[in-house]
């Protein structure tokens, strides 16, 4: 029995990532992507995702998943230390019924808020403006 995934076509993370629609990347190689959220449901909230399109973590072939593993590793970091976090939500969903939303393997990362946890009910969306500014206080602390 195969999981009941969303449809997004085409997919949102391949359009960013390809250049067609904008958004905010953090930093980008070879088998990896972080992308700041244009919906902050924490601090310096991101997602990690693999470049090329893998519709599920059942997917990932085992370069990628190791790649993607260390990805979401480091983004906690740059996380933790960019907003001085005293905790880290990391979070990932397969199929409909685990609310997964864009048929892309994806990890979110987030710094938790003020008074703990992370915004699961609606929240505003960013500009662009906004994000590129959380993705300059990520890249920040490597300097």
């Amino acid at each position: 029995m195969s999981l009941v995934l969303p449809i997004n076509d085409p997919c949102p993370f391949c359009e960013y990532l390809s250049g067609r629609r904008p958004y905010t990347i953090v930093e980008r190689d070879q088998i990896t992507a972080t992308l700041v959220t244009r919906e902050q449901r924490g601090q310096g909230h991101v997602l990690v995702v693999p470049v090329e399109h893998r519709e599920t973590i059942l997917d990932l072939r085992p370069h990628e998943a190791d790649a993607l593993i260390t990805s979401v590793r480091r983004a906690a970091r740059l996380v933790k230390e960019a907003f001085e976090a005293e905790g880290i939500a990391i979070w990932q969903k397969n199929g409909v019924p685990a609310y997964q939303t864009v048929p892309h393997t994806h990890f979110h990362v987030a710094a938790t808020l003020p008074n703990g946890g992370t915004h699961w009910g609606p929240v505003p969306t960013m500009s662009i403006e906004e994000t590129d500014a959380i993705a300059r206080r990520l890249r920040a602390v490597e300097t």
